[in-house]
């Protein structure tokens, strides 16, 4: 697979989420999640990411049996910041610089691994100087325990305070047709600092691939319909709406409507890769794929005339985005 920069970590374009693998959507079946992280080896998608607030803990429990004699090959990314319980309770965003070591520590430990290879905040705390934070993170490079350091839904102005703490390899954000926001400030201010941008949920939480029709669609177990606004009853026909204009598109290029989308992401910009989330080894292939699938300019325009202004904000509680 192509491969792309983000600061002085290459990566390939297409990644793969791991999140759903242990919470969020629906039903998790570990043997399946381990086949596909390998299959996902296998292919050349070997940019892993997960964090230590999924399950809680289970997902970095999970990849780490999953690489087990497989180091060499995966680039794993995991995240602090959002700290929960074992229960599953949460606590609330912490970037105090005592935490950062702590949990990057804890990390290290379930993983299984001895280098973390993009060590990302999740969320930016408000309550200490994202100085002091990244100035944390930094001493674990030093330690030699993480090589890259990232940051998740910061905002332009973080993202250049923490660049000149010590430099910032990737920013990963929500991207997709559905979720444009980062084109305002956040995209051209890690082109400007030379930071590489991962985006994450690039099919829309899986909306854009038109598997669901209806609320009800969705999963036993599933929280999209409960923790995304785009989801729910009210919102969801015209959002839906939109999806039928990218599977417009997709017949007429002899694609998936996901395929689109993804392929949508990666060509804006040079230096831009994708982590699309899946749990199952078809859905990897069919993302996997979608780094081939070439639209011309007018399929861009005509996807940015057709997909925009989705209904309802990505998160319910935005607040904790764009800090």
């Amino acid at each position: 697979m192509d491969t792309r920069s983000l600061g002085s970590l290459t990566v390939p374009v297409v990644g793969l989420g791991c999140m759903g693998m242990s919470e969020f959507y629906g039903t998790t079946d570990d043997d399946e999640s381990i086949a596909t992280i390998h299959r996902a080896l296998d292919l050349g998608c070997t940019f892993l990411d997960t964090a230590d607030m999924y399950g809680p803990f289970t997902n970095e429990r999970l990849v780490g049996r999953a690489i087990a004699g497989r180091r060499d090959e995966a680039v794993v990314a995991t995240k602090f910041g959002n700290e929960r319980r074992e229960d599953g309770s949460w606590v609330g965003i912490n970037g105090r610089p005592e935490y950062v070591t702590a949990a990057c520590d804890a990390s290290l430990t379930r993983l299984g691994i001895e280098t973390i290879d993009l060590y990302y905040q999740h969320r930016v705390d408000p309550r200490v100087p994202i100085e002091e934070t990244v100035g944390a993170m930094a001493s674990l490079v030093t330690a030699g325990k993480v090589r890259h350091l990232g940051l998740s839904e910061a905002a332009a102005a973080t993202i250049r305070r923490a660049h000149a703490t010590h430099p910032i390899a990737a920013v990963q954000s929500e991207y997709s047709l559905f979720s444009r926001d980062v084109e305002a400030e956040v995209l051209p201010a890690v082109q400007e600092l030379g930071i590489g941008f991962v985006a994450y949920s690039p099919l829309g939480r899986g909306f854009l691939t038109g598997a669901y029709r209806r609320p009800a669609d969705f999963p036993e177990g599933d929280s999209r319909s409960e923790r995304f606004p785009r989801f729910s009853r009210e919102n969801f026909a015209h959002n839906l709406g939109l999806v039928a204009n990218v599977e417009q598109l997709a017949r007429t290029k002899g694609c998936t409507p996901g395929q689109v989308a993804l392929a949508w992401v990666l060509a804006r910009s040079p230096h831009l890769v994708a982590i699309p989330g899946t749990k199952r080894r078809r859905y990897l292939e069919q993302n996997v794929a979608a780094a081939y699938v070439e639209l011309t300019e007018d399929d861009l325009v005509w996807l940015d005339e057709h997909v925009e202004h989705p209904a309802g904000d990505r998160y319910a509680d935005m607040r904790t985005v764009n800090g």
